[in-house]
């Protein structure tokens, strides 16, 4: 004879036998007794991590067209990384675009000095770390998050183009995540621009002659990445883009307004 087991419907969860809880939800959110580990668990981190969402979302939502910057944490001032992201931000700004950076010192505060130099808008995606890393001082608008795939699809999400300068496990991340985003059409095309030819040389080299050789990409993957020494061509290679994507949306729309009036 088959034991009939407790049963319990919780949302889209069926749950049976040990399962079954012996208090309701409703009975633990009002009773406060007990421990307050709950706000430890994963249902309530989706909750903490929906607020990101939409506090990111409301904070970035009326950006003009925005370029992110990439680049180390641990670059000095008088380093010429720093240099050059201050002038990359200040042209930025220059061609009307908000700059973000993930709000750090180092290459992020070069692009963020350089953009609120040059009068642009200058934005700060912090993350919480173990190690204490305050929003630089050149940031006009400062969001930290909790969760890095978060902060991710805010740089995504705002941005007409990525530029990285030098940098380590984080920048390469950023970097790679980028590249597989547009190779995969996750998003809508946008360009990646490393700058730097002396240190991402190697990389370059390491993707065409062992990925690319060994069939791991094909050719048009290696062209998604633009490298570069010159920030004045870094610049326009966001704009050219920018452009292009432009004429292609007005041929879209001219297409679609073709396609109702002969259908009318």
């Amino acid at each position: 004879m088959n034991t009939i087991r407790p049963e319990r419907r919780q949302g889209p969860a069926l749950l049976r036998g040990s399962m079954v809880s012996q208090s309701t939800h409703d009975q633990r959110l009002l009773d406060r007794r007990g421990p307050a580990d709950w706000v430890h668990m994963d249902p309530w981190r989706v909750l903490r991590i929906q607020a990101e969402f939409v506090e990111g979302f409301g904070a970035l939502a009326e950006l003009p067209p925005a370029v992110t910057v990439f680049g180390s944490a641990r670059t000095k001032p008088d380093a010429p990384e720093y240099e050059m992201g201050v002038r990359l931000g200040r042209a930025l700004a220059e061609e009307g675009y908000a700059v973000i950076t993930g709000g750090g010192p180092g290459c992020m505060e070069a692009a963020n000095r350089g953009a609120l130099e040059a009068g642009g808008i200058s934005v700060g995606l912090g993350i919480e770390l173990p190690h204490e890393q305050r929003m630089n001082e050149f940031v006009d608008l400062g969001v930290e998050f909790r969760y890095f795939f978060v902060r991710k699809t805010m740089f995504v999400k705002y941005s007409s183009g990525f530029i990285t300068l030098p940098g380590g496990f984080g920048t390469l991340d950023e970097l790679f995540e980028a590249l597989t985003l547009v190779q995969t059409r996750k998003v809508t095309s946008f360009p990646v621009v490393l700058m730097g030819t002396r240190f991402w040389g190697p990389m370059i080299d390491w993707i065409k002659g062992t990925l690319l050789a060994d069939g791991k990409i094909s050719p048009p993957d290696v062209d998604l990445i633009r490298c570069v020494d010159d920030v004045a061509e870094a610049v326009q290679i966001i704009v050219g883009a920018d452009q292009e994507r432009g004429e292609t949306e007005s041929r879209e729309r001219k297409s679609a307004g073709q396609v109702v009036a002969d259908a009318e």
